[in-house]
């Protein structure tokens, strides 16, 4: 009898367990359509919606980058919505959901085509190459083929070897090598190689972060990238603001200049080819450096996203403006433009402008709600003007800092032509 009640109360409560699962069930298959199209769309919207915040400035940044796999997202959502249709209801909101979040998700890949062609056509005018092949570096490893791959969206750019489902190492890291110590500041310094010992083109970056954060890891995909290419990449560090106010970043970046110049051997660089390279706050740094100081000599500028006139940029904020663009120039300069106007001028690239200066490549967001493109775009023109010799790239859908996706949409077509300006800005003599 008690075997009785047990084998009674178990199967009772498989029963209950069986019912709550096909309640689950017919749950998920009602609601899942919507749900999915509702995320679809909430996350394709920032294709297109500036981030009113800091903390939501992420989504509207990966966004556009991650546009191939919002588009399977949306996709997706729109079948089971269509398979899950009925008359009226919520099945039709999903479907008008998932629609929208599929136009959305669509719009970076359907202006990559025209703004490949443009930019394509921009850099072989301004550097007077008809035929990519005859820059071709030196590295054997080959320069990525195409401006965009979906396969590299879904799985990731490739900066080694698989073995075994394994990554092995294909360049040789030297981290937290000292260049300086102003005020007891440990300045550091990453060096990434090519695994044969050598004598390589170098490109020295220089990391953004509103001059406040960050450290020589960041970008660190992008370095070993490029070191895997055949370059000797090292990036540099300097001291932060509000703690330590301009000039003392680019006191920093000259020390670590002359460390470079010094060190050469032991850091296998070319010293007859080298590049400057920034993001962000550390492309005003590179530009100043490669217009102002003569502490090495630069045979390239690669700009991505930089500032060129802080005191214009002070006035003319984004909108939104989701990092307090005033606040941040302040912690820099110690002051508004009418406080230190002298900084501001000091601290601004454009204003150092003359003939002879290296090669220059620019690469900005159009959607860029930290610097807007169109002070890049004056810098260009500027350095036209004088003589120089300039590239301007405009990414229209792109947000600030856009290369953070490294597989992205974006930091691939901005990949495919630095790598080209590069090869023919540091090609051998």
């Amino acid at each position: 009898m008690l075997q009785a009640n047990w084998d009674k109360s178990t199967w009772q409560s498989i029963k209950g367990k069986t019912a709550l699962i096909l309640l689950g069930i017919v749950l998920l298959s009602l609601f899942f359509p919507l749900f999915l199209s509702g995320v679809g769309l909430f996350l394709s919207l920032w294709v297109i919606v500036p981030a009113p915040t800091f903390w939501m400035l992420p989504l509207a940044v990966a966004a556009p980058e991650a546009s191939p796999w919002l588009l399977g997202v949306n996709a997706i959502a729109l079948i089971l919505a269509i398979l899950n249709l009925q008359e009226g209801g919520l099945d039709n909101f999903a479907v008008i959901c998932s629609l929208l979040g599929l136009i959305l998700s669509l719009l970076p890949l359907i202006q990559f085509p025209r703004v490949n062609a443009r930019m394509a056509a921009q850099m072989q005018r301004d550097l007077g190459v008809e035929d990519w092949a005859t820059i071709t570096p030196d590295a054997p490893t080959p320069m990525r083929p195409q401006p965009f791959s979906l396969a590299d969206a879904f799985r990731g750019i490739a900066i080694a070897k698989r073995c075994c489902f394994q990554q092995i190492a294909e360049v040789r890291i030297d981290r937290g090598i000292i260049f300086s110590q102003p005020d007891g500041v440990n300045l550091k310094l990453n060096v990434y190689r090519p695994l044969t010992v050598g004598k390589y083109p170098a490109i020295i970056t220089i990391y953004g972060g509103a001059w406040q954060v960050g450290t020589p890891d960041n970008n660190e995909t992008f370095n070993r990238y490029m070191a895997n290419q055949g370059y000797s990449v090292i990036a540099i560090d300097y001291r932060h603001a509000p703690q330590y106010h301009f000039p003392a970043q680019l006191e920093d970046v000259q020390a670590a200049l002359s460390y470079i110049q010094s060190h050469a051997h032991e850091l296998e660089i070319d010293t007859e080819r080298i590049a400057l390279m920034g993001r962000s706050a550390g492309a005003q740094l590179a530009a100043l450096a490669a217009y102002h100081l003569n502490t090495i000599p630069i045979r390239a500028v690669v700009n991505y996203y930089g500032p060129v006139d802080l005191k214009e940029g002070y006035h003319d904020l984004p909108f939104p403006d989701p990092l307090n663009i005033r606040a941040i120039l302040r912690a820099f300069l110690a002051g508004t433009p009418d406080e230190v106007p002298e900084l501001y001028r000091e601290a601004s690239p454009i204003g150092y402008i003359k003939s002879d200066l290296p090669p220059t490549l620019l690469v900005y967001a159009g959607r860029d709600h930290i610097i807007k493109a169109k002070f890049g775009r004056q810098l260009y023109e500027q350095l036209k003007a004088a003589g120089n010799c300039a590239v301007w790239l405009e990414i229209p859908w792109a947000e600030h800092a856009f290369d953070a996706v490294f597989n992205g949409v974006s930091n691939q077509l901005a990949l495919y032509y630095t790598e080209r300006f590069l090869a023919w800005a540091l090609k051998s003599s």
